[in-house]
């Protein structure tokens, strides 16, 4: 079994490093969320209100702070359909409290 193991070694390190100066998104054969293309962020806007939006790492997800809303990123692809936005507030902040 002691064989089986050490050629295992050195697979693991070299896929460890392997990820340094890398754009996001090659290495997909890992089981991690696909991160957005960042040079996309440019031309999405949000299908509501046709605001830009922004990009949560966190939960890989692009939000609307505007209207407190959040599309999923599902393998590098934004769904932008409203239906499967979910709401990151409790309601939006009435019209006329609006700070400009």
């Amino acid at each position: 079994g002691a064989a089986m193991l050490r050629g295992v070694g050195p697979v693991l390190r070299r896929a460890a490093s392997g990820g340094r100066g890398q754009t996001p998104g090659q290495g997909s054969e890992s089981a991690r969320p696909q991160p957005l293309e960042p040079s996309l962020l440019r031309f999405l806007v949000c299908p509501l209100s046709k605001r830009p939006l922004r990009y949560e790492e966190a939960t890989n997800e692009l939000i609307n702070d505007e209207l407190g809303i959040a599309y999923p990123i599902i393998d590098g692809i934004p769904n932008m359909v409203p239906e499967a936005a979910r709401r990151t507030k409790k309601k939006p902040p009435a019209e006329d409290s609006k700070q400009l």
